[in-house]
């Protein structure tokens, strides 16, 4: 158990005099870290006005702002507040910056980080200022980079995003705030699946469930009842039908250049979420027993887009009817997996004056067993999950929440009895329905000052970012395991690009004898030299090469990614270069992304996250290139 809140001031202040960075100012200003404040709520919140609450909200954040405010031997220090925000050279709001509003005058003497002048920072090489800034975050107990000091608990950008600007952080509740353990939930979801088919007349004898089968982020062809892999590009890159794996021949043969259109959504189902995963691997072994006559086709009309309706429609009953769910509320332990670290993240964000939004499709009763199971036992003594949001909405029915305002109400009693509601407040009330823009209204925010955080791409993270214009963390629980796959192949893969890069030498050098030979046999068509006959050996003993090489090629590319799935290689990447259509979803749709939410708990409240510089095509032809003796240049291994 937490007490007194997070942490303690005296083993940082101690860190602060051990490392010598120049704290004076912490001898002279004691370093005190507030105690955890919980957010202030009521039931049913009738014993005060909407007015009074937006009030109190006012005068929190100022309290917040205001503990922000320190003196120092250089000067005075405050948050930048909205009204004096600039844009800095990145594009991003420099709300919540600290800034001097009083700085003492100097001769820019300092003594920090083995700086000595603030000119120094110009010229300090960088792995010295690392090993600096690594020996502190080592006295502070900090793990160096990476969250646990793992690289797959990084926290990737895709887009610019200054955390320290963001006002409000709304969450997603399952598989995001609460993550299940996959197989234990999906599986007990297909053994309800077997359940509702079979009751619909279904023959489900040798039915079982392989999650392997399927990942997150391929897509379902209902039309020709195939799973494919797709590129950014739309292109299919690997198909299987039925659980069969179809062929490269099998793939051009079916789909020739046809592109996935993800916006045709009577033929293409876009698998967006681990939720998608029971019902995908159903679908599968369903069309393999309509393929081999074992279903009934009068109640199928032989249709693959039928049968995958069939599948959803059994998928739906489950969760409908309150099966799996009434099964996790009596045994949660065995479906949920705990992390203490995911209350102190919260905790934090509240602490840096973050407004906290919990946003949930889930019904109050199943929230409040799943929250109070995850969260309560990592509170601080008379704390609850419900003291770390300033609002809560339940059954918010996305992605209808950021498409349309519904009726909003209040839930006044713990066992659920709602009452209308003409708008929300932010003093930790809990809602039912409502919108994205009554949650704006509520706030006084909008756009690019709400951060909203879940695992689903289009109800989580697209439709907040398109319609509203938050900004979106996307929630990939898979990353750790593919960050994991991807060093554990990175010398498969290095080999197959070493064999890539063969080919493109030889074949360069074949086209132009090919070329050649072309030339030659045009200008004297009827006549062979010796020449000529020495070229056509060459170009057959090239040939060979060549084939050799292709025949290495081909199955090391479908053994590329293996480490993560055996099917269908990396979530990220399809083929050897290329980016997966999953991962194009992300990169327009979530500013960042990462594993889980406890990440953010490394990166602290007022990280800015910089997007790494893109790499296109023609970057390889020009990184790296060096000027010979004879003027020349050479881009030969960049890739």
């Amino acid at each position: 158990m937490l007490t007194g809140g997070p942490y303690q001031s005296s083993g940082l202040q101690r860190t602060l005099h051990q490392l010598h960075i120049g704290c004076s100012c912490a001898q002279s200003y004691p370093l005190i870290l507030p105690a955890w404040r919980p957010a202030r709520r009521t039931l049913s919140g009738a014993a005060r006005s909407i007015s009074a609450c937006q009030a109190a909200g006012v005068a929190e954040a100022e309290k917040v702002e205001e503990s922000e405010v320190f003196r120092t031997n250089d000067g005075v220090i405050e948050p930048v507040d909205d009204d004096e925000a600039e844009v800095d050279f990145l594009g991003e709001s420099t709300t919540g910056n600290l800034r001097f509003v009083q700085r003492v005058k100097s001769e820019g003497i300092v003594n920090v980080l083995g700086l000595q002048q603030l000119d120094d920072i110009i010229t300090i090489p960088y792995r010295e200022l690392k090993a600096s800034q690594q020996a502190l975050m080592k006295g502070l107990k900090v793990s160096p980079q990476y969250p646990k000091g793992r690289a797959n608990r990084a926290i990737f950008c895709s887009r610019t995003l200054n955390l320290r600007s963001i006002q409000a952080i709304g969450y997603d509740m399952d598989y995001t705030l609460v993550h299940y353990d996959v197989d234990a939930w999906e599986g007990k979801a297909f053994k309800y699946m077997l359940q509702n088919l079979q009751s619909m007349g279904c023959p489900i004898e040798g039915l079982h469930f392989d999650p392997t089968l399927v990942t997150r982020g391929l897509i379902v062809d209902q039309e020709r009842g195939n799973l494919v892999k797709a590129d950014r590009f739309g292109h299919v890159k690997r198909s299987m039908h039925g659980t069969h794996m179809m062929s490269t021949g099998e793939i051009r043969e079916a789909y020739g250049r046809e592109l996935v259109n993800l916006r045709n959504e009577t033929r293409w189902t876009f698998l967006n979420t681990l939720f998608s995963v029971s019902e995908a691997v159903m679908y599968m072994q369903m069309v393999d027993r309509l393929d081999q006559g074992a279903l009934p086709r009068q109640d199928f009309s032989n249709s693959y887009t039928s049968l995958y309706k069939l599948v959803q429609k059994a998928l739906f009953r489950t969760h409908v009817e309150g099966q799996l769910k009434g099964d996790i509320i009596q045994d949660p332990a065995s479906y949920v997996e705990l992390d203490p670290d995911m209350a102190k993240t919260l905790m934090d964000q509240r602490q840096a004056g973050k407004v906290l939004m919990l946003i949930t499709n889930s019904d109050y009763h199943y929230t409040n067993k799943m929250m109070s199971f995850a969260y309560n036992r990592f509170m601080p003594p008379g704390s609850t999950w419900r003291d770390l949001f300033d609002m809560v909405i339940v059954q918010a029915r996305k992605p209808e929440f950021f498409n349309s305002k519904m009726s909003l109400y209040e839930v006044v009693t713990e066992d659920g009895l709602m009452r209308p509601a003409m708008d929300a407040r932010k003093d930790g009330s809990l809602y039912c329905g409502g919108g994205a823009a009554m949650v704006e209204r509520a706030l006084g925010l909008n756009g690019d000052e709400i951060l909203y955080v879940g695992d689903h791409i289009y109800t989580d993270a697209a439709l907040a970012k398109l319609n509203f214009r938050w900004r979106t963390c996307l929630i990939v629980r898979e990353l750790e395991e593919e960050v994991d796959a991807l060093v554990a192949g990175q010398l498969h893969r290095n080999k197959l690009k070493e064999l890539m890069n063969k080919k493109d030498l030889v074949g360069d050098l074949f086209n132009q004898l090919r070329v050649r030979r072309q030339r030659s046999t045009v200008r004297q068509p009827n006549h062979s030299t010796k020449e000529d006959a020495e070229l056509e050996d060459t170009l057959g003993q090239m040939l060979m090469v060549l084939d050799q090489l292709d025949g290495l090629i081909g199955p090391m590319l479908e053994q590329d990614g293996q480490t993560f799935n055996k099917y269908w290689g990396y979530l990220s990447r399809a083929g050897l270069n290329d980016k997966s259509q999953f991962t194009r979803q992300i990169e327009k749709y979530a500013d960042i992304y990462t594993s889980r939410v406890a990440n953010f708990l490394r990166y602290t409240p007022y990280m800015y996250f910089r997007s790494p510089s893109q790499s296109l095509a023609h970057d390889r032809h020009f990184y790296g290139l060096e000027e010979n003796k004879n003027g020349s240049t050479d881009a030969d291994g960049i890739d």
